[in-house]
């Protein structure tokens, strides 16, 4: 197990002006490169002495990574450096794709929002406790998931797409941008590709050693929110162990467009209960043209959590997982700690 020194070790810090600059640098350096944004996952990493880059590539010079613009089909485009704080305040996030402005709210403490980005809250790896020690586990390069022991302390992890590995994403943004069909663009020095946003996360059966699809030559550059949900209504909850300020035990998004009380176009994610925001397609499907009441919230909580896989201390997320998809069908008003 690793000791915690809180002193990081020694690398060289380039600090580029632009994506190209970036690139070639991760081009250069390869493996031994680790690329920074607002520094709040990295500096944890850093400072324990888990990861030892020996150089690392911040991005807080490069301006064309911030802001946010407004985009040709009347959505957004959120520069991937933009800090979080910049995103919940934004206008038209706050008016349009209130959403995502209650993920980003509900991601950390004022302090952190003020530092962390957009890009680096969909990017943080997984917050495991065995992994984030310096445990040899599989997602480490190990042969074993010690959360998955008859020993374990497991009640975060995962109840869904557990192979081998059971850790769990722990974004508040991603199921917001999931839910809001986000497109991801990413760029390496070989061009620019775009993603949709379920596909930007991967789960151990992809990849155990990553939770997205960036590799180490490439760089998550801007998160496009097209206007097809643009004021739709939305529905945000998490639930955490603590109300000032945690990750998610279970957290869920959702956009839904209503007429007559009948339910037209929906989309629904989940994050907390597997290695990547889950989209619950089949919910979807079932509750198109059904009434939005209580035998729709039924049927959609139950449907949510068949193949769940309880470990042996987390099984409260099943329901709870089902009672959250049953308010979002709902779209009764999340309860508010103060």
């Amino acid at each position: 197990m690793a000791v915690i020194r809180d002193v990081m070790p020694a690398f060289e810090l380039f600090q580029p002006t632009t994506v190209d600059g970036a690139l070639a640098l991760l081009d250069r350096y390869g493996g031994d490169a680790w690329l920074m944004a607002g520094g709040l996952d990295s500096f944890d990493w850093l400072k324990d002495r888990i990861k030892r880059p020996t150089v690392v590539v911040d991005l807080s010079a490069v301006t064309e990574l911030k802001g946010i613009r407004p985009a040709a089909d009347g959505g957004l485009e959120i520069g991937a450096t933009t800090t979080l704080t910049e995103v919940v305040r934004h206008p038209v996030v706050r008016e349009k794709f209130g959403l995502l402005m209650e993920g980003a709210e509900l991601a950390a403490s004022p302090q952190i929002r003020n530092q962390g980005t957009i890009g680096g809250n969909v990017s943080q790896d997984t917050r495991c406790w065995y992994y984030r020690s310096g445990w040899d586990c599989y997602r480490a390069g190990g042969n074993i998931c010690y959360a998955d022991t008859p020993t374990a302390i497991n009640r975060e992890h995962a109840i869904f797409d557990a192979d081998r590995c059971v850790a769990v994403n722990p974004s508040d943004s991603a199921p917001a941008l999931v839910a809001l069909d986000a497109k991801f663009v990413i760029r390496s020095s070989r061009g620019e590709k775009v993603v949709d946003g379920e596909d930007f996360f991967i789960g151990p059966y992809v990849d155990i050693t990553r939770m997205t699809i960036l590799r180490p030559d490439e760089i998550l550059t801007a998160i496009r929110i097209p206007a097809t949900w643009a004021g739709a209504q939305f529905y945000f909850e998490k639930v955490r162990d603590r109300q000032v300020w945690d990750f998610p035990l279970v957290n869920i998004a959702s956009a839904m467009v209503v007429s007559n009380n009948t339910i037209q176009r929906i989309r629904l994610a989940v994050n907390g209960v597997a290695a990547h925001p889950m989209r619950l397609t089949s919910v979807e499907e079932a509750v198109v043209g059904r009434p939005r009441n209580e035998e729709t919230a039924t049927l959609a909580g139950n449907l949510a959590v068949q193949g769940a896989r309880p470990l042996a201390h987390n099984g409260y997320k099943v329901p709870l997982m089902r009672n959250l998809v049953k308010r979002a069908i709902r779209g009764e008003a999340p309860p508010r700690t103060t």
